[in-house]
């Protein structure tokens, strides 16, 4: 597990917002590249903190690595939201996204959840595009989980899974570029999200190639989770009750056995 703390405080002012944001993969390296991506977009006074699952897949490209995933990230939850404003799932696949929500004292944002709901903002039609050819049905059923299947021109991929992507960044340009434009013209998508944790920045390097608006589910992720932590004061309390369990690590097991103070 890594932990970067990004703050820089000035004389005589408070921290503004503490954002966890949870990678449910064990790759350090995809943690740190979301963090240099994200940290600029807080304020100077805020705290981002990034956790790396301490088990589970390397990659989340199959079913049983997403539910794999969502134990990972309660784990993590448990282990470091005490004193903190929001939390940003930062998987594109939203492991666990409704367990987390239920049990965490602050609101929590996941990527791929966010991105379809700003991309329905965008556009008429929105289509997917990522790394992995895995990711097709599955996204294509969490999206109609969501209820936006009729918004959903549907999901494109290329054959690199995002963890080669994040290693060889530039190798995979064009071949998103041509993913992207065929969820225009194949699919009929008048906006894309470019999904996935491994491809943080690379929407940037990829507008302007397309005919098509072209979101970053990373960034817009982020952009969620900092409107949700500022709002955070507003809202009720959420109750739940104390669930006995067996097996777990000692921080997840005393954090679902313990009522919210």
């Amino acid at each position: 597990m890594i932990l970067f703390i990004s703050f820089s405080i000035r004389p005589g002012s408070a921290l503004v917002l503490r954002i966890l944001l949870i990678n449910p993969n064990t790759t350090s390296t995809i943690t740190d590249l979301i963090w240099q991506r994200v940290r600029r977009m807080v304020g100077e006074t805020d705290v981002v903190l990034p956790v790396t699952a301490r088990f589970g897949a390397a990659y989340i490209s199959t079913r049983a690595a997403v539910a794999i995933a969502a134990h990972a990230g309660l784990d993590l939850l448990a282990s470091h939201v005490h004193r903190c404003d929001a939390v940003y799932l930062a998987c594109f696949g939203d492991p666990g996204l409704a367990a987390l929500q239920e049990v965490s004292p602050v609101p929590v944002i996941g990527m791929l959840t966010s991105s379809c709901l700003a991309a329905c903002e965008r556009g008429k039609r929105f289509g997917i595009v990522t790394g992995g050819t895995n990711w097709k049905p599955m996204l294509t059923e969490m999206v109609a989980a969501l209820g936006l299947s009729d918004r959903f021109a549907g999901v494109q991929t290329v054959v690199p899974t995002g963890d080669l992507i994040a290693r060889d960044p530039e190798a995979a340009l064009a071949g998103l570029a041509d993913a992207c434009e065929l969820s225009r013209t194949q699919d009929g998508a008048d906006v894309v999200i470019l999904g996935g944790a491994a491809l943080a920045g690379l929407a940037a390097r990829l507008q302007p190639r397309l005919s098509i608006p072209v979101i970053c589910s990373v960034e817009t992720g982020m952009q969620a989770v900092i409107a949700s932590a500022r709002g955070k004061r507003s809202r009720a309390r959420r109750e739940r009750e104390p669930i006995a369990t067996t097996g777990l690590s000692p921080e997840l097991e005393h954090f679902l056995g313990t009522p919210p103070d």
